[in-house]
Order: structure tokens, then sequence, then C-alpha cells
């Protein structure tokens, strides 16, 4: 659950009071730390959104959560494996979070807030029957709330101070900080921007807290691998180990912009592989957004890629994960690399690489292997070897473009979406025809998607407020950038909803 969630069911008076150093109150080694001087300012852009009117009944107001500062810090992992039947099972992965939130109230407000808006919405999660424990502690007061299946969540208030948790522990290490005993995260030498001006939220991963995460993404994707116990423990086994090996550290800084929320994720990656990706992913002079005009407008996701030499970025790709796995599973990487091109009906990856111009665009639609490539063809004989010999015998796998201006373009992948890709350029509905794709007038991505959200509107109707109906299914756009710099890697994320709405929906849940 989220301190976010409650605290803006909070109606308090505001006192003029000075900032709060929250980083001063979170624990040192805190695996993540998140932070906004302002939860009110933060959250406005998100339920103002268009979107989010059209799926919650009602816009919540959220005036009292003005100059509230809020701090989540991460201090572990919980996971559990739920059994669906005899054959699969489905794993859960808890995060352990202390919220530290500072109102700005007077302290009995705080208290009357805990113990009542606080509690009712602790009783709700919980399904009722939730039984309250109050105790004074250390100044302040302790609570204590225990479902009927014995389910906990945790708080203690001091003056305007809430900690909030789900895990007890959490709030005592908290606790050590405010008290001295133990170093607090401003004191770690890490920096980590400051949530100013028009900067929403900001935060920090350390190089612990992406050990962790690695083994979480390992064994989810082992889970989708497949049924085959040799696959997913292969999966398990290598990923974390690439992620832990090219890694470093990540930070997050999040600004409202006109073009919506703009959220920077700059990824500190080990330094030999900062190097060979700052040369190996080198961006091509001019993107090819032509390309783009097959990429239709109701295409979950249309990535394009902006390469100087596609080739040379795949081989450093594959030499990379060799060199941070073990001989053995590097060899299997190396042999297994050409299925990464199988969804697009291509047998050799490198020769259909070597055979196009920088500019590759790919398109998805819902199902995993409901895509396509499209690209210009520099080699036509090189390329059409490149093909699997049985997908070309599948009319419209492969098809090659001759029309005046899209001359030697080719589209490869599954019949339907091919034909979803013809049909885009022919009827106009494409990202270059409705200008959802901007053109680029400097420092263009070396990887750019644009995709369809159905999914974030309807999760924070359901956390914010209350859904408006099972109908109201709204789609927002988003797109996500890729550069390759002298340090790392930086994402930059344009969308509606931004990740602090991805952060609060997945606090909340208690799945």
């Amino acid at each position: 659950m989220s301190i976010c969630v409650y605290l803006w069911l909070i109606c308090l008076s505001s006192c003029a009071t000075a900032p709060t150093d929250l980083r001063s109150l979170a624990p040192a080694d805190s695996l993540i730390y998140l932070e906004t001087n302002d939860l009110g300012a933060a959250l406005q852009p998100i339920v103002d959104s268009k979107s989010f009117s059209d799926a919650a009944q009602s816009k919540p107001d959220i005036s009292a959560l003005k100059g509230v500062q809020l701090a989540i810090a991460v201090t572990g992992f919980e996971t559990s494996e739920q059994q669906v039947n005899e054959e699969n099972s489905v794993l859960n992965f808890q995060p352990h979070f202390v919220a530290i939130a500072d109102t700005h109230a007077w302290g009995w407000q705080t208290r009357s807030f805990a113990e009542n808006q606080l509690g009712e919405f602790v009783n709700k999660i919980y399904g009722g029957g939730v039984q309250l424990e109050t105790t004074p502690k250390d100044g302040g007061t302790s609570y204590v709330w225990t479902s009927e299946d014995g389910r906990k969540s945790f708080a203690f208030v001091i003056g305007s101070l809430i900690f909030f948790a789900n895990d007890e522990s959490a709030i005592e290490r908290v606790q050590a900080v405010r008290r001295g005993e133990a170093p607090a995260f401003n004191k770690n030498g890490k920096e980590v921007p400051v949530a100013i001006g028009d900067t929403m939220a900001v935060g920090y991963v350390s190089k612990d807290g992406i050990d962790q995460i690695a083994n979480i993404v390992g064994a989810q994707q082992a889970k989708k691998s497949g049924e085959e116990s040799e696959v997913q423990s292969f999966v398990a086994r290598v990923l974390p180990q690439i992620l832990r090996g090219s890694i470093t550290d990540v930070v997050w800084i999040a600004n409202k912009t006109e073009q919506g929320i703009d959220d920077r994720l700059n990824v500190t990656l080990n330094p030999d592989i900062a190097a060979v990706f700052n040369e190996t992913m080198a961006v091509s002079d001019k993107a090819d957004n032509s390309l783009l005009d097959f990429g239709g407008t109701d295409a979950t996701t249309v990535t394009q890629y902006n390469l100087k030499n596609p080739q040379l970025a795949w081989r450093s790709v594959l030499l990379t994960v060799q060199n941070l796995t073990d001989p053995t599973s590097g060899t299997l990487v190396s042999a297994l690399s050409d299925s990464f091109f199988e969804p697009y009906g291509i047998s050799n990856g490198e020769t259909f690489l070597s055979s196009v111009s920088p500019g590759i665009v790919t398109v998805k639609y819902d199902d995993d292997e409901d895509v396509a490539v499209i690209a210009r063809s520099m080699d036509p004989k090189k390329l059409t070897s490149a093909i699997d010999a049985e997908e070309k015998k599948t009319p419209g796998s492969f098809i090659e473009i001759t029309e005046p201006g899209f001359e030697n373009f080719v589209i490869a992948g599954g019949p339907e979406t091919t034909a979803k890709c013809t049909q885009a350029h022919q009827n106009g509905q494409n990202l270059v025809k409705q200008q959802i794709a901007p053109v680029e007038t400097g420092n263009p991505p070396a990887i750019r998607t644009f995709g369809l959200d159905r999914e974030t509107a309807v999760l924070l109707a359901s956390v914010l407020n209350e859904r408006k109906s099972d109908d109201a299914v709204p789609v927002s756009r988003y797109i996500v950038e890729t550069r390759f710099k002298q340090k790392g890697i930086e994402r930059r994320l344009i969308s509606e909803f931004g990740l602090l709405s991805s952060i609060i929906t997945m606090l909340a849940s208690e799945e």
C-alpha cells in the first residue's frame, strides 16, 4: 500500500514550517530512495490528465496535499510463490518500504489522521475486521493494524511526521537514523538531484538495489521464457549476471513539461561497457523517419533504431553479454543469438543487419508474436538470403516495396502484422502522417519507441478514486528515447502519467 494514497484523504490545515530534509531520516543503505518536496504538485498533472478523467468517476481534491513532503525508502524485497495449479505458479515480489511524510500540520491533526482516515483505509484494503493497537513510544505514537488473516501495517507519528511501512523493521531503521544511531541517506555520498521548481520527483537506485532487482527480473523473465525447466534455469541464472555486471546505479528525475511528464533515468554502467556502447551505439547522422510511414498509430509499440552501424551494435551487445557470463553460458548465448530475429522470419541476424541501411523499425501489436520489421535494403540479394526459407513461402511474410519514395523498403514478420503496416502506409493512419513522431532538430536518440498505454489510467482510477466503469479503458501515448553516453545510458520517457504513477500503483498493491 502507498502512503500517497492515504495522504490524499487527509484534511489538515498546513502550518508554516521550514521544509524537512527527508534524506536525513532515510537509511543510508536504502536500496531505492524516492522523494518529492510537494506531493500535491506532483500528483496534480496526473489527476488533471484527460485519460484519468475518462477512467475515474470523479477528480479527487488533492489541494490539502500542497506542500506535503514525501520520501519512500525501499529497504528490501520479499519473494513469494502462489501455486495456481499443479503445473503453474505465480511469483510475487513485495517491496519492504517505509514512507516518510511531513504534513507540516499540528501534531494532534496528524495523529487524528493516522487513527481515523488512515485506519479506515487499511481496514478497507484488508477487507474489514482490522484491529488497531496504539502505543506511546519514543515521544510519539506507534500504530499497528492487524487483519483477520494476520497481515500487518505499521505507522509511527511524531509531531507533523508520519512514518508508514509494511515492515516494522523498516520503521525501526528510520527511528535509529532519527536518533543519530545509524547513518542517514544524505551522508552516503550519493549525488541525487533535489526536487525543486518544475521537478516533480527524484529517485535513486543503489548498486545493492540493482543486484536485488536483477534477481527479480531474472525470475520474472524465466517464468515467461517457456515451460522447459532448462530454459527457465538458464534465464534465471544468466540475466541477473548481466544486469549486476553492467549497471552501477540509476538516478531518476521527473519534470512537468508542455509535452507531458518527462522522466529521465540516468543509468551508470561499468566504465568498460559504457566506453564500448558509447562507440558502437553511435547515432546515424540523420534518422530515416520515412520508415515510420509503415508504423500504424494503433500498434502497441513502434521502435525506431537509428544506429550508424546496426551490425556492429548487435555484435557489441553479444560480446558484452559473453564477457559478463561464464564461458559455457556465453557460448550458448552466441549460439542462440539468431533466435531474437526468429519472430520476424529472419534466420540469420548478422546477414540481415549487414544488408540494410542504418535505420530499422520494429512494430509490435498486443501479442508477443504479432511483430514485423521494416528496413531499407542496401543489398537485396543478401537480405533475401537472411529470410527463413519456410517463412518466404508464407504469403505476406516478406514484402518488398517499390513505389516512388519508398524504393528498396522491405517488411518482414507475421503476415497479419505486415498487412497492418502496409495498410497504415496506404490509409495515412501512421506515425508520420498523424505527426506523432516529432522531427528531430538535434541530438536524436539511438533508439526511440512510440507506445500505447491501456493500463495506467484504469489502475490509477482504482487507487486514487473509483473506476468509472469496466468499459472505460482510456488509451494514452508515450515516447521512450534511449541515448548512449560516456558514462552510461539516458532513458527519457515522455508520457501522460510518468513513472510516479507506476510507483503509486505498485506500492498500493497487496499482490
